[in-house]
């Protein structure tokens, strides 16, 4: 295809995403409108009625329009997560056509995994949610009010729900290096540190800041999970010494 020819590709497939995001938006409202909401802040009143008198907890709007600012961001997170199957499946149909068969098999198994896996990973953020809540306002001391500002919560709940989905397909991507003949085992079990360095850098950056506690309950299962990307790659590593010892001999023993 000529220049031209993937511009004008790459412009339809960014039509087709757009549209689905569009879409997936538009449900997403009306799932905001039906239960989302009532899900989200079910913590926040489960924290009120567990405390009773001793600390009010309530979420507050302190803006005009920050109410209907919420309900546009969490319609349009939505949108991305219903819209993800769509989008993703342009990215893979966009770069196919430049890759062979042994690459378009790798790309396609590590889109087909790791979309469930980052919905798996949402759903483990939204079953901890309530934990987290609960663990972090009992920090109150009695007598005092906690009046949580609505946009600072949805920031927390979205970006815990975002960054445990990433951590479920952060170890599928190292794998498919590792398959890919990328990146060994060796390499990623010799760079652990760094790994932790980075995840747990990361989990700061997805967390409020000064909140250690939600910052230690994602950082360790990212890194259980990038000891498990390990030994699945060590494992593929060894078979595959195996097979090339049975085919060549004592040249690869």
């Amino acid at each position: 295809m000529s220049l031209a020819a993937h511009l004008i590709e790459l412009r339809r497939r960014l039509f087709i995403s757009a549209a689905a995001l569009v879409v997936g938006m538009v449900a997403g409202w009306i799932l905001n409108e039906l239960f989302v909401w009532d899900a989200i802040q079910e913590p926040v009143a489960r924290v009120a009625e567990a405390r009773g008198d001793d600390v009010e907890t309530a979420l507050v709007f302190p803006t005009l329009a920050s109410a209907f600012d919420l309900k546009l961001q969490i319609a349009f997170t939505l949108g991305i997560l219903l819209s993800s199957p769509v989008w993703l499946y342009q990215i893979f149909a966009f770069l196919v056509p430049g890759l062979n068969r042994r690459e378009r098999r790798y790309t396609l198994w590590f889109f087909v995994s790791a979309i469930p896996l980052f919905f798996a990973g949402a759903a483990v953020a939204w079953f901890v949610l309530p934990n987290i809540v609960k663990i972090l306002t009992s920090f109150v001391p009695e007598g005092s009010m906690s009046l949580l500002t609505a946009r600072e919560y949805i920031d927390f709940v979205l970006k815990l729900v975002v960054a445990i989905g990433v951590a479920f397909v952060v170890p599928v991507f190292i794998v498919l290096l590792n398959v890919m003949g990328v990146l060994s085992a060796a390499s990623i079990i010799k760079s652990w540190r760094v790994a932790v360095l980075v995840i747990v850098l990361f989990t700061a950056f997805a967390t409020p800041s000064a909140d250690v506690v939600s910052m230690f309950l994602l950082a360790v299962p990212m890194i259980g999970l990038y000891f498990a990307a390990w030994g699945i790659a060590h494992a593929h590593d060894r078979r595959v010494a195996k097979r090339q010892r049975e085919e060549f001999g004592a040249e690869f023993s």
